[in-house]
């Protein structure tokens, strides 16, 4: 299931979108919950929110897309949201989470898995299809893009997608780190960081592989 969104306003000179050198677009692959949404915690675990009123994007998220954006990536996002098969919330209540996720930051796609975990399917993280998918549509390349994200299998997806990875560490007790990611960072703004190469030192940053 994907949601596509145009830009209201033709782009500026700084806003083009970056090309490889094979001509296909660069692009950042963001997970929602824990990257863009603040999430739910619960036995040191995080949960993707089951209400509008729970729902809320952390406030630094939109100054670190812009400047994505601005370096000319384009921005999907490729979300699991297995509580819709395990009939936790509904697929009207997360469309609405993701109407005022792309009206408050400047995406371009969102990819999402409405299964449950049991269902097997083929575009559930760790899985790739999700990127593959969304790069297919908008004719991105995949070596030359990066998934972001603050799970294990966030970071799966994009090596067997071919990308670069980054993830955001919070430390919660009862989540597994990704060891096999290029760079592990604490925030989204870090990840940003990493990404347009401005972070000072960031190759002490980098996980063993």
């Amino acid at each position: 299931m994907a949601l596509s969104r145009q830009p209201s306003n033709a782009a500026g000179p700084k806003d083009q979108v970056v090309t490889s050198a094979t001509g296909a677009k660069r692009a950042v692959f963001l997970d929602r919950d824990g990257v863009l949404v603040v999430p739910e915690l619960r036995d040191g675990r995080s949960y993707a929110p089951r209400s509008i009123a729970a729902f809320s994007i952390y406030p630094y998220a939109a100054q670190s897309l812009g400047r994505l954006k601005a370096a000319g990536y384009l921005l999907v996002v490729v979300t699991n949201q297995p509580d819709i098969g395990n009939g936790l919330v509904s697929v009207d209540v997360v469309s609405e989470m993701h109407r005022l996720m792309a009206q408050a930051l400047p995406i371009d796609r969102i990819e999402m898995c409405p299964h449950s975990q049991s269902e097997a399917c083929n575009c559930r993280k760790p899985k790739p299809e999700m990127l593959v998918n969304a790069a297919r549509r908008c004719e991105i390349d995949l070596a030359a893009s990066v998934m972001v994200g603050d799970r294990c299998s966030d970071v799966e997806a994009g090596r067997a997608a071919g990308c670069r990875t980054v993830f955001i560490d919070h430390d919660h007790v009862s989540e597994l780190k990704s060891a096999s990611a290029d760079f592990t960072v604490r925030t989204l703004a870090e990840a940003a960081d990493v990404i347009l190469g401005t972070m000072p030192n960031n190759r002490e940053r980098r996980c063993a592989q």
